[in-house]
């Protein structure tokens, strides 16, 4: 494996300064009195494409060669990656193509569109979106930016929590979501060489919890289709991101549908910003182990803000 370094992530941080937002941190006292923590979100829903997946895409994207460039890049994703990348490849002026899920969020789709990107459809399992990209890239040539499994992509990723610990300084502890560990291995990849007394816990969706089934089991178990609101979190750890969270999460939570719904609502109705279910993973974990966090500064990781206005989870009959 090709296992990137913090020296990766401070060029990352370079390359991408342009093209990405350093994203706020915001807090709110009403969470912090009902969790006993002090609290900081880190708002990847305001970064450049929605999600903080533009940093990792548009790390891969302007570190390629012109002549790489030319033929373009490709991936597979539900979503965020998807239009990260679509992002990226516009502003480099690139042509892109990404194998979308056919029940994936509209929105996303229609963002990947308005970026420029080709979407081929496949059916909504790992194994059915793992062959049909295998037929583009057969096809087109491109080049592969996986959506976490890609020291690019992690390095890109890790300069989030690099940011948060450059405004809040060490924390006690940083909690983000969990699906394919690309976020998560950055925070472990940042926070182990800048911060290393920080703890680092991932949430997961009980329903997705492959990785904390892989966690506890010490190696990875992949679940094909889980069913989830949370839908950026249905894909299974990879070996590059299992390298980081083997070695360096202190421990994997998992919510219920309902513990993350709850936790969406509560953020949307007292911080009064957008943010999908997945990013709500974390809270609704944090709600839960209340006794583990309590009295302690907790960075949290608002991965992405699209979301189906259309389709809000509490608003389903």
């Amino acid at each position: 494996m090709d296992i990137p370094t913090y020296a990766d992530v401070e060029a990352a941080h370079a390359r991408i300064a342009l093209h990405i937002h350093r994203t706020p941190i915001l807090t709110s006292s009403f969470i912090n009195d009902l969790t006993g923590a002090e609290l900081f979100f880190k708002c990847e829903n305001f970064q450049k494409a929605g999600a903080f997946k533009a940093r990792g895409a548009s790390n891969a994207v302007f570190g390629l060669d012109e002549k790489m460039a030319k033929v373009g890049v490709a991936t597979h994703s539900s979503g965020n990656h998807a239009l990260s990348l679509s992002y990226a490849a516009g502003k480099r002026g690139i042509p892109v193509t990404v194998v979308m899920p056919r029940t994936a969020p509209e929105p996303k789709k229609a963002a990947v569109r308005g970026y420029g990107g080709h979407i081929v459809e496949c059916e909504p399992s790992t194994s059915s979106r793992e062959a049909v990209f295998a037929e583009v890239v057969a096809e087109t040539g491109a080049e592969f930016v996986h959506p976490y499994n890609d020291p690019r992509v992690i390095a890109g990723q890790g300069t989030c929590s690099k940011e948060m610990v450059e405004d809040l300084g060490e924390l006690d502890a940083v909690v983000a979501p969990i699906g394919g560990g690309g976020m998560v291995s950055g925070c472990c990849l940042t926070l182990s060489t800048i911060a290393p007394k920080t703890k680092i816990y991932a949430a997961e969706p009980k329903n997705a919890d492959d990785a904390y089934r892989s966690f506890k089991a010490g190696r990875i178990i992949a679940d094909d289709a889980p069913q989830t609101v949370a839908d950026g979190l249905k894909v299974p750890l990879k070996e590059l991101t299992w390298h980081f969270v083997s070695k360096h999460v202190e421990d994997i939570f998992t919510a219920t549908e309902e513990e993350i719904v709850a936790a969406m609502r509560l953020i949307w109705e007292r911080m009064k910003i957008v943010m999908e279910p997945s990013s709500a993973v974390p809270l609704a974990a944090i709600l839960k182990n209340k006794e583990l966090f309590a009295g302690k500064r907790v960075g949290v990781i608002v991965t992405g803000g699209n979301v189906d206005l259309g389709k809000l989870p509490w608003a389903q009959s």
